[in-house]
């Protein structure tokens, strides 16, 4: 495949809807359920900071990155790895950071619109490999996608003529506006995305991030706060295959398909992810107190859900502790209890660090410690 592809016009015709219908209806009840849990949250941006990490860790492996939630939060308490560890860490955040600038450009009533995709696509791509591909910047070079280094003779997808990426784009700006079943227009917003392929480098993980805004601006998410990539980097392969055979076979239906099935499988996975940190919220809430017997008991708590790894500067900066003596006590009053973990003494100028490991194997699934 060497010709540019031509997309689809908006919104897709001929797609056998009734076969979906099951599907639809389980992925929107699933995801509803999702949303009332999130929307009984008081404070849902520290309850489910872990969530939100995951997601940036998840979506940037599934574009080939090596770092786990804890490494991202090691090195931000301190920890020093090598220089290819580092940069994928400095990709993670940068996710994190344009996840985070979009919920907050979206909660001020600012819509999804081309401009706010490449700020964030500029935040993405800042101090990190792809620095040199325009960040903020639709592409006006011919991209292909296939083995490294291969040219466009052997790609498996060559996307649309840079000459007519904006039109398509503003086709795809003004698809979005209309009034559709949700979580079927998502599905298509972000294939045709994919497709469009619109920057040279960092499109895959623009278009995750869509996800959760796209729901929040449809009124299906209270906050935007859904997160879709352990699926997707769990199916990779299928996730993949199934966005090639829309260009390949113009098989919508079965894209759909793969996504609404995501959406509904994600969505209990969330649901159950949320609960459990939130009963560990309550139990630790409970439990904090009791050890210290401290005024400062819950922004200690709400600390280590903010941050599940952090050194005592990071830790002394938010829950507003200014007395040492004080800090080191309820620090140690934590850890002796089993509440917290020590990582690593202080030592010279270097803090101490501490983790909280059950919020650690919630968010991750998996034994941390």
């Amino acid at each position: 495949m060497s010709n540019p592809f031509k997309p689809d016009k908006l919104p897709i015709s001929n797609i056998e809807w009734a076969s979906l219908t099951r599907l639809i209806g389980e992925a929107n009840a699933a995801l509803a359920r999702y949303d009332g849990l999130l929307h009984g949250m008081v404070n849902p941006e520290i309850l489910l900071a872990p969530l939100t990490l995951n997601e940036a860790v998840l979506s940037s492996r599934i574009e080939g990155t090596n770092a786990t939630n804890s490494e991202v939060l090691e090195f931000e308490s301190g920890s020093e790895f090598g220089p290819e560890k580092t940069n994928d860490i400095q990709e993670i955040k940068n996710y994190r950071k344009a996840l985070l600038a979009a919920e907050v450009g979206l909660e001020q009533g600012r819509p999804i619109s081309l401009s706010l995709i490449k700020s964030l696509h500029q935040i993405l791509m800042q101090g990190v490999r792809g620095k040199d591909k325009k960040p903020g910047e639709f592409r006006s070079e011919q991209n292909w996608i296939g083995p490294k280094n291969c040219k466009i003779e052997q790609a498996s997808f060559v996307p649309p003529s840079p000459l007519t990426i904006h039109d398509h784009l503003e086709a795809w700006i003004s698809y979005i506006n209309l009034n559709e079943e949700v979580l079927s227009q998502l599905a298509v917003v972000h294939a045709q995305f994919e497709i469009i392929h619109p920057f040279m480098d960092g499109n895959g993980r623009i278009g995750r991030i869509l996800i959760p805004l796209f729901l929040y601006q449809k009124k299906m998410l209270h906050r935007p706060m859904f997160f879709l990539s352990e699926y997707l980097e769990e199916n990779k392969d299928e996730y993949c295959d199934a966005l090639r055979s829309i260009s390949a076979k113009k098989d919508w239906l079965g894209w759909l398909g793969f996504f609404l099935e995501a959406t509904r499988t994600q969505a209990i996975r969330n649901t159950n992810k949320a609960k459990d940190i939130l009963n560990l919220y309550e139990k630790l809430k409970i439990e904090f107190q009791k050890e210290t017997k401290s005024q400062f008991a819950q922004p200690a708590l709400d600390a280590f859900f903010q941050k599940p790894i952090m050194n005592t500067k990071m830790f002394m900066e938010l829950t507003g502790i200014t007395n040492r003596t004080t800090l080191g006590k309820i620090l140690s009053q934590l850890e002796s209890a089993g509440l917290i973990q020590l990582l690593r003494e202080g030592s010279g100028r270097k803090s101490a660090v501490y983790a909280l490991p059950e919020l650690l194997n919630i968010a991750e699934g998996k034994n941390f410690l």
